[in-house]
């Protein structure tokens, strides 16, 4: 079976970050990683080239693929940024109905840039994302 390719690297969340050349990209990802410190109380890890992390779990499909992924996370891309939480939490559509400005994927929220979007509404999100993952792993 394949090798997972996104794992944590030991590059320097800030040496990524310093890298971003859009100013507004960069402050967003600014906030973006003082909400997920703060939610999740971890250092960020570079996962890959782009994901910023934080914690892990394991998973496996039916496939029987496995593997070990950020219990939280995002990537601040070039044209969005992704937020890697899904809508498998209590309250998670009333949640998005109110979030603002967004497309979804199964486990994606795309967000254009932080400024079209309820703060406080996406911390909730990443909070009950977050909280439902390192609930499932005990």
């Amino acid at each position: 079976m394949a090798e997972n390719k996104t794992k944590p690297t030991a590059v320097p969340v800030e040496s990524f970050i310093a890298s971003i050349e859009n100013a507004r990209r960069k402050a967003d990802t600014l906030l973006a990683l003082k909400l997920y410190q703060d939610i999740t109380g971890l250092p960020a890890v570079m996962w890959g080239p782009s994901i910023i992390g934080f914690g892990a779990y394991d998973y496996e499909y039916k496939s029987g693929r496995k593997g070990t992924a950020p219990a939280a996370g995002f990537s601040p891309g070039k044209t969005h940024m992704t937020f890697y939480v899904g809508d498998n939490f209590d309250g998670a559509a009333e949640l998005y109905a109110r979030l603002g400005k967004h497309k979804r994927s199964v486990a994606c929220l795309y967000i254009n840039k932080l400024g079209d979007i309820d703060l406080q509404v996406l911390s909730e999100i990443i909070t009950r994302d977050y909280t439902k993952t390192i609930t499932n792993q005990n």
